[in-house]
């Protein structure tokens, strides 16, 4: 229910400290103070339970002298100057019902203060908003349509959080094209030191922008145990924000991604920016859930007036045999160069080890169709995939046009006469102009043969050339297919795209990206045992990811030439599937390898992926998670632990459960003897009745992890 009003006692909501004007959270907890200081510079500052969070904070935008703003070479910027005109105070609680999500229910409940300023010198109005949670905070800059404020340019946003001393960090370094890298554990003051070394320089695209620069969202603990993250929400029309750290003073300033001209962010009033978010508690778990739904809250409502369409999906598919180098995407060696339209594939040799052919993927659609998975991805079915990559080509796919061994039509009857549908692959090469080109026709081939969802992706540098992957106009691009695809009732999980900012509420078909480091890495290097740890913590936050768990054959050499390992244990695969939450859920492994497991397999096939209530049990960044969720539309849960290389003891009490009501669980644990390393395919499963309050302990072996499918009876 929905009940906002306007409080005219604004001793309920503001009162003037000797900093200024003062909101706080509903609970009183939170609470956020605004000022102007020195030459009219907006400030503000932050506290929790009456601890600094953020010091004292500039707020600001510098303006380029561009010859396409409204003022030219001769304008001024949005940094000190003002004066307060007024403010007013607010308060909003509703409780709306996510598409898809953790939970059935979000509550959107906070206490707001929009600032109104006035800079003399220049003649223009500005707002500044706050709304205050419990878990935190959001702000951005509003910036009214008036005379003297029409078209701008922004040289730099500003937006400072001033820490309170040299917190722990969990961090990526900062880059205006890749979000694969590791997450690297450190002091503030470390990241200097450490960030060339963070980097993975050998990523398809890569542009480090300061050796202090850190993505978001970035976790963050203080000494005496708060938590801290910062993010951003409905970053819609504008650059993905990174932060840059003034690691003598511990300041983090914002820093926008630009595009190729070097500015970051052209803007027509009225608009305004995305939310500045700041999360906080005393409490690891609540980064996990309530701050994720602070980022979800401060977007807009569904645009889709017609969502039964979008539905969560568990998939396998032509994939991993790739990744691991077992078989191509491409179909031919004969072709160093392939011109879409004149080269003749029916004069060329298949290579035999395409991925993508009607004999692999009926194999793929059975074992869909047999255990329970609802489509089949199938990569490398289009013509073009011999020279896609590193060559910087323009019109590289044209996402209309079959190999020769792939019969679109005859495999797509052949999936629904099983019950199963096929996923579409939209690999662009981040050659975004050709994508855009095709984009119709391309969702019009998938309307023909009955696809419902598509994995696109941006591998390489982006097209125009000189673009980065998180500028304004690819932002735009990325939103662009989303909303056109809801047009045409299609699914996105987009790949290499940017990083997830809560956009899923006002789109739900955005089902899904992967903007982060996922489990391909497994096959290329591997990725430490607590990635998927921290990923929750600072990943998620916007939304979930595609990390494509399941990989029970974790020891690649036994049917590859592969001789990488996944870092987990293969109850931690399973353990995935609850941790790294999202509503497109793909069982990775190979159909022959789940074979081997079946009695392990049979987790993936009970698991949901969509979720009616979610409760985090325990949590520490980057050492541990345990989590219980509700299967949506039924009455059984599903619980899961994951941890570190250290190992963890998790005991878990299921007083979530209904009171009267038996349930049979299934437990997946890790053998006495399982280790990620060495003994990682060591497992037990067991079975037991359990009602409300039964307490069960669990041994998590170092990289491991357990599951538990609680069935109500």
């Amino acid at each position: 229910m929905r009940k906002p009003f306007l409080l005219t006692a604004l001793a309920l909501l503001l009162s003037v400290t000797a900093f200024g004007q003062t909101v706080k959270s509903p609970n009183g907890n939170v609470s956020v103070s605004f000022s102007l200081t020195g030459n009219g510079v907006p400030t503000y500052e932050m506290s929790y339970k009456g601890k600094p969070v953020v010091k004292p904070s500039h707020l600001g935008l510098e303006l380029a002298k561009d010859k396409h703003a409204s003022k030219g070479k001769k304008e001024t910027s949005l940094m000190d100057g003002f004066k307060e005109l007024d403010s007013q105070v607010s308060s909003f609680d509703e409780t709306w019902t996510p598409v898809w999500g953790q939970y059935g229910k979000i509550r959107n409940n906070y206490n707001e203060m929009a600032v109104n300023l006035f800079q003399p010198s220049s003649n223009r109005k500005i707002t500044i908003r706050f709304r205050v949670y419990n878990i935190g905070m959001g702000l951005r800059y509003e910036f009214p349509a008036q005379k003297d404020l029409v078209y701008f340019v922004i040289k730099e946003e500003h937006t400072q959080f001033a820490m309170t001393g040299d917190h722990t960090a969990w961090w990526l370094p900062g880059d205006y094209d890749t979000q694969e890298q590791e997450t690297t554990e450190s002091k503030l003051s470390e990241i200097r030191s450490k960030l060339h070394d963070a980097v993975n320089w050998r990523n398809s695209s890569v542009a480090v922008f300061s050796p202090t620069g850190v993505q978001t969202a970035l976790q963050m603990k203080t000494k005496d145990g708060l938590y801290i993250n910062i993010h951003e929400a409905a970053c819609i029309n504008y650059a993905t924000m990174h932060l840059n750290l003034d690691d003598k003073n511990m300041i983090f300033e914002s820093w926008l991604t630009p595009d190729a001209t070097g500015n970051k962010g052209y803007m027509q009033t009225p608009c305004n920016t995305p939310w500045r978010t700041v999360a906080v508690s005393d409490d690891a778990r609540d980064m996990l859930g309530d701050a994720n739904s602070l980022i979800y809250n401060l977007n807009e409502p569904c645009k889709i007036e017609d969502t039964s369409w979008i539905h969560p999906t568990k998939y396998c598919g032509v994939w991993w045999e790739m990744i691991t180098g077992h078989k191509t995407w491409s179909y031919t060696d004969d072709y160093p160069s392939v011109k879409l339209g004149l080269t003749d594939y029916a004069k060329s040799k298949p290579n035999g080890k395409h991925g993508a052919t009607n004999e692999e993927v009926r194999k793929y659609i059975d074992f869909a169709a047999a255990n329970g998975l609802s489509e089949v991805l199938v990569e490398g079915w289009n013509e073009g995939w011999e020279d896609w990559s590193g060559h910087s080509k323009d019109y590289v796919f044209d996402f209309l046009t079959p190999y020769p061994d792939f019969d679109i039509k005859a495999l797509n009857e052949y999936a629904h006469s099983k019950g199963v549908k096929l996923m579409m692959h939209h690999e662009t090469s981040s050659s975004v102009i050709n994508y855009e080109r095709h984009l119709e026709d391309a969702y019009n081939l998938m309307n023909k043969y009955g696809y419902d969802a598509v994995k696109s992706g941006y591998v390489g540098d982006i097209i125009p050339r000189g673009d980065f992957h998180f500028s304004q106009g690819m932002n735009n691009h990325y939103l662009r297919c989303v909303t056109e695809a809801a047009k045409h009732h299609i699914m996105v999980n987009a790949h290499e795209a940017t990083r997830p900012t809560g956009i899923a509420r006002t789109w739900p078909n955005w089902i899904g990206n992967e903007s982060a480091r996922g489990t391909e890495y497994e096959a290329f290097s591997g990725s430490r045992p607590d990635h998927t740890v921290i990923l929750p913590f600072t990943r998620l936050q916007g939304g979930p990811m595609d990390y494509t768990p399941g990989i029970l054959e974790t020891q690649l050499k036994t049917w590859s030439e592969n001789k990488n390992y996944v870092h987990t244990t293969l109850v931690g695969q399973l353990a995935l599937y609850l941790v790294m939450w999202g509503p497109i859920q793909m069982a990775a492994d190979l159909p022959e390898n789940y074979a081997k497991y079946m009695d392990a397999f049979q987790f993936i096939k009970d698991v949901a992926a969509d979720w009616s209530d979610s409760k985090y049990i325990e949590a520490e960044p980057a050492r541990y998670i345990t989590v219980a969720r509700k299967a949506k539309g039924t009455d059984n849960w599903f619980v899961a632990g994951k941890c570190n290389e250290d190992g963890h003891n998790s005991t878990v009490k299921f007083d979530f459960l209904d009171k009267g009501r038996k349930y049979e669980a299934t437990i997946y644990a890790d053998a006495k003897n399982a280790s990620f390393d060495k003994n990682p395919k060591a497992y037990v499963i067991t079975k037991r009745k359990i009602k409300k309050g039964d307490v069960l302990k669990f041994t998590q072996a170092p990289g491991g992890g357990f599951a538990v499918s609680v069935k109500a009876l």
